[in-house]
């Protein structure tokens, strides 16, 4: 079951394994056992019956011709399995194989827990092996840079804080144009919501909060973001086992919305950030629910729509599938208001199989995409599963990908090229802002006349 030695050309694993001695090994695992393994650690290992119902769940073994080892169990008796039977006596070279199971072949998406008949959360032990791997020093070099941003600026992007502000300047400029009166509100106390997003969007996709600005100007909500530190809601050091990082990202989150007085937190369409604002961060913080509550683009597109506050003046015709990230389908069981969402907003939506909480992970979850570059190649190799169920729906008339979710996006695109499928993406932001019934071109028609 043992994989053998690779170089992987990431020099976050070759260099820090170079520096690694048996004996650091073992403490640390040590250290860890002590504080943070508990008998969940311990009844998840030994239950582990190696019977495989796991396997046929997991994209990685699907993939990769149903070989053993890139099974959720197989990943166990690889990595967590011989490190605790051994009390950590195992070499660096060991250590480096762990890390690139657990951060390079395990994107953390739990489906395989849903098939496994004792319900050993596989995705949990990946996990505290990133986390052992974390306090050696062996994580892939871009994902761990990903962390040190977050460390240093409290964003993913090394986003300074003037720079996000005159992004949000610059979107409220764009938007004022074409919706006369709107703005972005900055620092607004005892706003309703505080909508927060991750980096990638002031870096790359700053017209998703253009689109936000303008639907909730015309749903007449009362929002604000912060202008300090804590409006980004994304956490790769929850990937790379960091948690005194995770931990200081959620608090300054939740901070900046307790200073502005909001009554709940709108998140924008990521998975990843949901999964560490209303499940992991808050409880390594020691707060059993969040301080403020957390509702998702999703429910909150819901809501507009249910109410409403957003009307629909056209559907879009271009035939549609939807992808359900695995955070917020799986995580939080957002799928069948997604489907209400999809329902309003699209004529032909053709539904992927499976789908919900069954859906096929895009493979870019899990900070597994983070890990960059090097670990491209093998990250498309593990694609064919997904890319598969695209086809299908393809051929059954789905031109369009609709995808919440901003790491599946960039995993999604890249199956998409890699396997010439030949369709594009949509965030559900993007389909609203199309189709929903923007009552100022109204004005305009009618001063035109």
């Amino acid at each position: 079951m043992e994989q053998t030695s690779t170089q992987t050309g990431d020099q976050g694993l070759e260099k820090s394994v170079a520096r690694l001695t048996p004996d650091q090994i073992a403490k640390t695992l040590g250290e860890i056992l002590k504080s943070e393994g508990g008998a969940r650690l311990k009844a998840y290992v030994k239950t582990c019956m190696s019977c495989g119902l796991c396997a046929d769940a997991c994209h990685f073994y699907l993939s990769h011709e149903n070989d053993p080892r890139f099974s959720p169990a197989g990943k166990v008796k690889q990595t967590i399995a011989p490190l605790l039977k051994k009390k950590g006596a195992v070499d660096p070279e060991f250590i480096k194989r762990a890390a690139l199971v657990a951060f390079t072949q395990c994107n953390l998406c739990k489906r395989c827990v849903m098939y496994c008949p004792f319900g050993v959360d596989v995705a949990w032990l990946m996990l505290f092996v990133r986390r052992l791997c974390s306090r050696l020093g062996v994580v892939p070099q871009y994902i761990q840079d990903t962390a040190h941003s977050h460390s240093v600026t409290k964003n993913q992007m090394w986003v300074k804080e003037d720079e996000w502000i005159d992004t949000v300047f610059w979107q409220e400029e764009e938007a004022a144009e074409e919706v006369p009166g709107l703005t972005i509100p900055l620092e607004r106390e005892g706003a309703d919501i505080m909508y927060s997003v991750i980096a990638p969007e002031p870096k790359f996709r700053a017209q998703l909060i253009y689109q936000a600005a303008v639907m909730f100007h015309a749903a007449g909500v009362s929002w604000t973001m912060p202008a300090t530190p804590g409006w980004d809601n994304s956490d790769m050091a929850m990937y790379t086992g960091e948690n005194e990082i995770m931990g200081r990202l959620k608090r300054a989150h939740f901070e900046a919305a307790m200073r502005l007085r909001v009554k709940r937190i709108v998140m924008g369409e990521c998975g990843h950030a949901l999964r560490s604002v209303h499940d992991m961060g808050n409880r390594w913080l020691g707060w059993k629910t969040p301080p403020v509550p957390v509702t998702h683009a999703i429910e909150f597109y819901w809501e507009l729509l249910e109410s409403g506050k957003i009307r629909v003046a056209k559907k879009l015709k271009t035939p549609v599938t939807l992808h359900d990230p695995c955070n917020v389908a799986r995580g939080l069981g957002l799928h069948e208001k997604a489907r209400d969402v999809m329902a309003a907003l699209c004529e032909d939506f053709v539904e992927m199989h499976p789908n919900r909480e069954y859906n096929i992970c895009c493979g870019a979850g899990g900070g597994v995409i983070n890990c960059g570059p090097p670990h491209k190649a093998e990250r498309l190799a593990a694609s064919s599963a997904k890319a598969k169920q695209l086809f299908d729906a393809r051929t059954r008339g789905a031109r369009t990908i609709i995808a919440p979710c901003h790491n599946c996006h960039g995993g999604l695109e890249d199956i998409v090229e890699h396997h010439h499928l030949g369709m594009d993406l949509k965030f559900l932001g993007d389909v609203i802002y199309e189709c929903m019934e923007k009552p100022w071109k109204k004005d305009e028609e009618e001063q035109g006349r």
